[in-house]
């Protein structure tokens, strides 16, 4: 039998590239549930849900790793003995050596993320978040150097967490100039005496370092530095919105009547009971589409501040309906939650493929079985739902 050659350790470092864990709500659960990151995996499977019949089909399959959407331990849990119905599901994938991980609202919030992935499905394009996401607090720190200690303070401050940039490392940028300065009583200069002026060709190195790391750089710079009191300066940067966040913003490449557009929808995602439903003039004209995957009726009072035709989502109720047209706000499809999010399991598929395919042995797909709740509807003879 041959030994696959990627380890699952390798594969969560490119799931947590694509889809970053600090992205995620405060409340979620996110990463790996269960398995050895040291284990190696060949068979991947995608799912929303880790259900006992996604978990029967992954395990039929031969998955070594079953990759979903909804966290199956999102609530505080204090046991997961395989007589409860999750820990038997937890008890089962160990048994078949099948590793469990979860990319919920990291996944949602990811640049392509869920929403992403609901808008190709529909034809939405250039777009955008409902609720950006500001990039990660950056600190710049400009460090003033002796020249002949620049090379090791610089060094120093890589090494505590400083300068990088994006994909890009050991990041700086220095510039030369003379440095002036008179020693009292009581210091103990490194260059020059007590009383006198001295004046010393120093660099003035900058870098960049998350605002997390201050404490560490700063112990980092105090310990390279050759002087007893380096002088610096720390200058917190601007928060800037990046194309990560909540929902997405987009257009249609040709406008649609309402109809026509929620027909769209209904053929472009997979059947299910619950069906696609909307609201609002079946004969408006629906140029701009926002959107989210899941439950996004916490969204109503927000897009309709953004000037878009229709806002898609799941899980919507009656009332906060009603009262978003009152209010003047756009029309609204409803879809299922499940449905709303499958795709995104072949964008998630697509993540691994692109990384792991050229290995022999490597095989995924996305999981055959409807993870929707709901098994029954019913139609009136008028043909409403």
């Amino acid at each position: 039998m041959t030994e696959h050659p990627v380890t699952l350790a390798e594969i969560i470092d490119v799931l947590d590239d694509a889809y970053p864990p600090r992205l995620a709500e405060s409340w979620d659960s996110v990463g790996l549930v269960a398995g050895d990151p040291q284990a190696r995996i060949g068979a991947v499977m995608f799912a929303v849900d880790a259900t006992a019949d996604v978990v029967d089909e992954a395990i039929e399959w031969g998955a070594d790793l079953l990759v979903v959407h909804h966290p199956l331990l999102l609530r505080g849990v204090d046991t997961v003995a395989a007589d409860t119905p999750k820990g038997a599901l937890i008890h089962r994938l160990i048994r078949a050596g099948c590793a469990l991980f979860t990319a919920h609202t990291n996944a949602d919030s990811a640049d392509p993320g869920v929403s992403d992935a609901l808008a190709k499905a529909l034809g939405v394009t250039a777009t955008r978040p409902i609720a950006p996401i500001d990039a990660p607090r950056i600190d710049k720190w400009s460090v003033l150097v002796p020249t002949a200690a620049g090379d090791a303070v610089r060094r120093a401050l890589f090494d505590a967490g400083a300068g990088s940039i994006g994909r890009y490392r050991d990041c700086s940028w220095t510039v030369r100039g003379l440095g002036r300065f008179l020693p009292e009583i009581g210091a103990q200069p490194a260059i020059g005496r007590i009383g006198e002026l001295e004046e010393v060709e120093e660099d003035r190195i900058e870098v960049v370092a998350p605002v997390s790391a201050r404490a560490e750089i700063l112990a980092a710079l105090r310990r390279a530095h050759p002087y007893e009191e380096p002088a610096f300066d720390v200058f917190e940067e601007a928060p800037l919105p990046t194309s990560t966040g909540l929902g997405r913003v987009g257009t249609l490449d040709a406008p649609s009547t309402l109809r026509d557009f929620t027909e769209r929808v209904r053929a472009a995602l997979p059947e299910t009971v619950w069906g696609v439903r909307a609201a609002g003039d079946p004969d408006s004209i629906v140029s701009t589409v926002a959107l989210c995957g899941g439950s996004g009726d916490s969204f109503l009072g927000v897009v309709g501040s953004l000037g878009v035709d229709v806002f898609v989502t799941a899980d919507l109720r009656h009332h906060p309906v009603d009262e978003h047209l009152r209010a003047g706000g756009p029309a609204v499809i409803d879809v299922a939650h499940w449905a709303s999010e499958w795709p995104w399991c072949e964008q998630a598929r697509g993540v691994l493929d692109s990384r792991f395919s050229r290995y022999p042995g490597w095989t995924s797909r996305v999981s055959v079985r409807r993870t929707d709740p709901w098994t029954v509807g019913s139609v009136h003879a008028s043909g409403e739902r």
